[in-house]
């Protein structure tokens, strides 16, 4: 099934434009191609949802949650999990599949190709005001949680310092020893940009490795600080803390469930349902539930389904 649904994505990819995907005047379909009725009957097993996730395990987490809810309300769920990052959307669009997770940055970014904007609100706003325009999508509610970038110190050193906040990174930089890929040191979004609104981090040394190796550089006590993404897994463990961006350099990525306007037009339900799944996870909940399946080794199944029972 993953098979041929991947070659259907692919083949409209290779002609279809990201702001054709919901253009109207065209039939309404549902997810497996016939006409989608204007039936707002209640859920059931007779209604199937498509439900699709990307390749990493916070994804396939959150996409299980939402499987998990549906299936409770009585629906019948189909997974697409492991999706390709860069055709996921066209495959929401297309109807290969009703839904997915996604970020506010992302949405922002890479698929509607605007300029960057810091504040959470005004970003969710945006997405959810152009989704609606250009793709015939709707955003659900934003979750607190957010996989965003940031860095991460050694939590002992630290303390040693009194760094809570990358100002006081900044202040204190010629105390640490900064680590990151080649490209911290020479994008925009990296070192580079981080100096022009923090000012210069005169560090005490900096050096350079791949990002798999950035938590094990600091365990080995190789370095002190590097990049991190927010809801890294590791950051659940004590040994780390993740600085608090203070002066907002980095734009946000708030979990956004992105769902077609068919399948809300037709089960109005589906909003509550996934509402409650985002409304239970903040960034903390998600580090440690990303925590049990990349550092604990457990099931992503087993994990999201822990939880669900805990919030249901």
């Amino acid at each position: 099934m993953k098979k041929k649904l991947f070659a259907v994505i692919l083949a409209v990819a290779s002609f279809a434009a990201l702001a054709g995907c919901g253009s109207n005047g065209t039939t309404d379909q549902k997810a497996d191609g016939s006409a989608a009725t204007e039936s707002n009957s209640s859920a059931n097993e007779d209604t199937t949802i498509k439900i699709g996730a990307k390749s990493f395990s916070e994804s396939k987490i959150l996409g299980e949650l939402y499987a998990l809810a549906l299936e409770d309300a009585g629906y019948t769920v189909d997974r697409e999990f492991e999706v390709s990052d860069n055709l996921i959307h066209q495959a929401v669009c297309d109807g290969q599949i009703d839904m997915y997770p996604e970020y506010t940055g992302t949405a922002l970014l890479t698929i509607l190709d605007q300029p960057m904007e810091t504040d959470p609100q005004v970003t969710y706003d945006t997405v959810k005001k152009m989704y609606a325009e250009n793709f015939n999508l709707d955003v659900l509610d934003m979750c607190e949680a957010s996989n965003g970038n940031g860095l991460t110190m050694r939590a002992d050193v630290a303390e040693k310092y009194g760094i809570k906040t990358i100002s006081d990174l900044q202040a204190n930089a010629e105390n640490i020893r900064f680590g990151g890929t080649s490209d911290t040191f020479e994008r925009e979004d990296g070192l580079p940009g981080l100096e022009q609104t923090y000012g210069t981090f005169n560090f005490k040394s900096k050096n350079t490795f791949d990002n798999s190796l950035k938590y094990q550089a600091m365990e080995n006590d190789e370095v002190d600080c590097v990049p991190a993404y927010t809801t890294d897994a590791q950051l659940s463990s004590n040994e780390f803390i993740l600085l608090e961006d203070d002066k907002h350099f980095w734009p946000p990525y708030n979990i956004i469930p992105v769902v077609r306007q068919e399948v809300i037009d037709a089960h109005p339900d589906v909003a509550e349902i996934i509402n409650k799944i985002s409304a239970a996870i903040d960034t903390e909940t998600m580090t440690k539930l990303n925590a049990q399946v990349d550092i604990d080794k457990e099931e992503y199944e087993d994990v999201a389904a822990d939880f669900y029972a805990t919030i249901k």
